[in-house]
């Protein structure tokens, strides 16, 4: 029995040695992404019109590094933050720990050289090497052309400096850990050619992360069979957000949908005339930015549309678009 005992004892103390190994590899050796790149980006008038319009319209670095709105429908930026950070992705709405955006105007990152802001953007390492969460979608970024990259470091650079100084992010266990296997190296695509309606769609379909939020996921991680078929929960102050099929299923997702209507839908949020209602509690609300993506050009529009009608159709009813605190269910387009 006692030598039982002795071989149970030695097979646990090699185990759990093993297991202290591999934490210790995974905390200390990883991320392991590269050394940023050495680089200067040139900053001419055409990288930051193209930057502004990737990070406030596509890409939407604006949305999570500014303070949204949520009184307002859609949670529209607040004048005066962009790029400011702080704003809070904790427990309360799912997140394994409390995730907090980064100052990203001159005051947070402008001893940054070109290359570590272009690191963070690509592969989610911050500049002394600790792992973003994804909450901040640098897995569809890795895949960003360079030169589309650099124009958003660009941009970045003419910000205003807003001086604030957020909160550093504290994952919990065991994501604390897992943190560090997700970045990866960046494998940046050619740019589409512009003629190439489908191609262009599969691109900024990627950088502007649709993916994400319209594909049910498992412990964090999208479903790739149910890509694009929505369904996928979102905890909100006034209730349960459920994102919609955006896949061309006739039935269940926007199979139906014209290009027209499609853009149509988009650009009305980015008519002068469009006021954001207010919103109560346990009314219908959403994290979509509306009034960011809207301020997308039509024909990117149109081409996020081509490539999303040639996906699989999926047939997946969102019954429930919004639930509220009440939990009275509200359907809503």
């Amino acid at each position: 029995m006692k030598k039982v005992l002795k071989v149970v004892g030695i097979v646990l103390g090699v185990a759990l040695v093993g297991v202290i190994g591999a934490m210790a590899y995974v905390k200390l050796a990883l991320p392991n992404v590269g050394a940023a790149l050495e680089m200067k980006v040139e900053i001419t008038p055409a990288r930051v019109a193209r930057g502004e319009y990737l990070a406030q319209h596509v890409a939407l670095c604006a949305d999570c590094h500014s303070t949204r709105d949520y009184s307002l429908f859609s949670g529209p930026m607040t004048p005066g933050t962009l790029g400011k950070g702080g704003e809070v992705f904790d427990q309360k709405m799912g997140f394994p720990g409390s995730f907090t955006s980064k100052n990203i105007t001159p005051y947070g990152i402008g001893n940054w050289t070109d290359g570590e802001i272009y690191r963070a953007i690509t592969t989610g390492v911050s500049r002394d090497g600790h792992a973003f969460f994804p909450v901040m979608p640098y897995p569809y970024y890795r895949h960003m052309n360079e030169e589309d990259a650099k124009s958003i470091v660009a941009y970045l650079r003419t910000l205003p400096p807003i001086k604030n100084k957020p909160a550093d992010s504290k994952p919990d266990f065991p994501m604390n850990f897992i943190l560090n296997t997700i970045p990866k190296k960046a494998e940046p695509m050619p740019l589409p050619d512009p003629n190439n309606e489908l191609a262009k769609g599969k691109y900024l379909t990627n950088m502007a992360g649709c993916a994400e939020c319209h594909t049910l996921a498992e412990q964090g991680q999208i479903v790739a069979e149910k890509i694009f078929s929505g369904g996928r929960s979102f905890e909100l102050p006034t209730g349960t957000l459920y994102s919609a099929n955006i896949t061309p299923d006739q039935a269940t997702g926007i199979g139906s949908w014209t290009k027209e209507a499609f853009v149509a839908r988009f650009r009305a949020y980015a008519d002068s005339g469009y006021v954001p209602q207010k919103v109560g509690p346990n009314e219908m609300q959403t994290i979509m930015p509306w009034t960011m993506y809207g301020g997308m050009k039509p024909e990117d529009l149109g081409a996020i549309y081509t490539y999303l009608m040639s996906v699989e159709p999926i047939r997946n009813q969102v019954k429930e678009k919004f639930k509220p605190r009440s939990e009275t269910a509200v359907v809503a387009r």
